[in-house]
């Protein structure tokens, strides 16, 4: 019996120690996963997990920048336009011109019944050109010459001399020639339109006299320059088409000593020129 109990303590002793073991056993881990938690709290990361949230499996954290530093689709891209206009302002500075002034010479023509009656001869002038930017440019330009006239009237022939001047105001668009080959980029090609404002003066044998008059035109045209002395001068190349009318335009007569005199070619047509610059750059 003695025995008995002896075994039935020593039994009931090593239950309770192994109880208290695992007690042990359970209470510290949690002890120790509570006090690393209140010690050191986890960052917080700017991201997201892929993948379950069981701790078996791998798990991977995709990083973000910084919401200050993110993408917006909706920002002001002033700064690069004010990077690419101060380019283009350097650019400028170092290869375009600012000014250009140059004297001119070539031959003035006329179309439709004007070259029936004119007679084209040789034209000189001035030019004065001012640049924008390495495409833009306003052109400013005085020409003149005389020109032989003669016209016949049912009644009478008239010959004599007429005097054409004129003050242009043109806008001239040079072309890119960077995707060309060297030779013909040198040649600077520019296109022009505007307006001028044209004088004619009339000096006839058997008028008393002389007859002056004014109209308002258009110019179109094209040219090209060739720089000269390390681009210093050029030699410019240009052809000018001129729209006018003249007052007299289409009428199929003249006055002559107080009388009407039929014409037998009524007086109409247009100017153009072609002409040689030569200039220097500023």
């Amino acid at each position: 019996m003695a025995i008995d109990g002896i075994q039935t303590r020593t039994n009931i002793r090593s239950s309770l120690l192994l109880f208290f073991i695992s007690l042990g056993i359970g209470i510290i881990p949690r002890q120790a996963f509570a006090l690393s938690f209140d010690s050191n709290p986890p960052r917080q990361q700017s991201g997201f997990l892929l993948g379950n949230s069981s701790p078996n499996e791998k798990q991977y954290l995709i990083a973000q920048s910084e919401p200050d530093e993110a993408y917006d689709p909706f920002s002001d891209y002033s700064e690069f336009d004010e990077d690419s206009e101060e380019e283009a302002d350097v650019n400028f500075f170092r290869n375009g011109r600012f000014l250009t002034v140059g004297i001119t010479g070539g031959y003035g023509g006329f179309t439709g019944n004007f070259s029936d009656i004119y007679t084209g001869s040789p034209i000189f002038g001035l030019y004065l050109t001012y640049f924008f930017d390495l495409r833009l440019a306003m052109s400013f330009g005085f020409l003149t010459g005389d020109h032989a006239v003669k016209f016949d009237s049912k009644l009478e022939t008239y010959t004599g001399n007429v005097s054409m001047s004129s003050i242009n105001f043109d806008l001239k668009y040079y072309m890119n020639t960077q995707n060309v080959t060297r030779g013909l980029a040198d040649l600077n090609p520019y296109f022009l339109v505007g307006f001028g404002q044209f004088y004619r003066t009339y000096t006839l044998a058997k008028l008393d006299g002389y007859s002056r008059d004014s109209t308002t035109g258009f110019d179109l045209g094209a040219g090209l320059e060739i720089p000269l002395m390390r681009k210093k001068a050029y030699l410019g190349l240009q052809a000018t088409y001129n729209y006018v009318d003249f007052n007299d335009e289409n009428k199929g007569s003249i006055s002559s000593g107080g009388q009407s005199e039929e014409l037998i070619k009524k007086i109409s047509g247009d100017l153009f020129n072609m002409l040689i610059i030569l200039g220097m750059n500023f």
